[in-house]
């Protein structure tokens, strides 16, 4: 089961606030530990939204909305892409984490659509178009 752990935006991110040596030293020994025991595929920290951009969708219509964007409890500060056998071990690997910011912060852990999700509406030529797309980025 692949999950995204999502860090959570805290007012020290949004402003731009770098983590201390030390945390940033305890989350490298962490994602070492992820990557050890095969968990971690991919993670990266997000600049504040201020350098972000929103695309906004009406039927054709669209348009940029700059940031910074409110509510920054519901933003992302950073992500990791993990593979696990289910929930509860993403949970207990989440739970050893060290607090990725320096005060009240706070990981969030979803779920990745798996084709199998999709039976109802998935097609041989839609399969077909999902599957290229996943061997072309394999290839890079």
């Amino acid at each position: 089961m692949r999950v995204m752990v999502l860090v959570k935006a805290t007012a020290d991110s949004e402003a731009g606030i770098m983590p201390s040596v030390d945390l940033f030293e305890a989350m490298g020994r962490f994602n070492e530990e992820l990557v050890a025991a095969g968990i971690m595929l991919s993670g990266d920290g997000l600049k504040p939204s201020a350098q972000g951009k929103r695309v906004a969708f009406d039927g054709p219509a669209r348009s940029v909305i700059d940031g910074p964007f409110a509510e920054t409890r519901e933003l992302v500060a950073g992500f990791w892409i993990w593979e696990v056998k289910d929930m509860a071990e993403a949970v207990e690997w989440a739970k050893r984490c060290p607090n990725p910011m320096p005060g009240p912060s706070e990981l969030e852990i979803r779920p990745f659509y798996e084709m199998a999700d999709f039976a109802d509406v998935l097609t041989p030529e839609v399969a077909a178009i999902h599957d290229r797309v996943r061997d072309d980025l394999a290839g890079h």
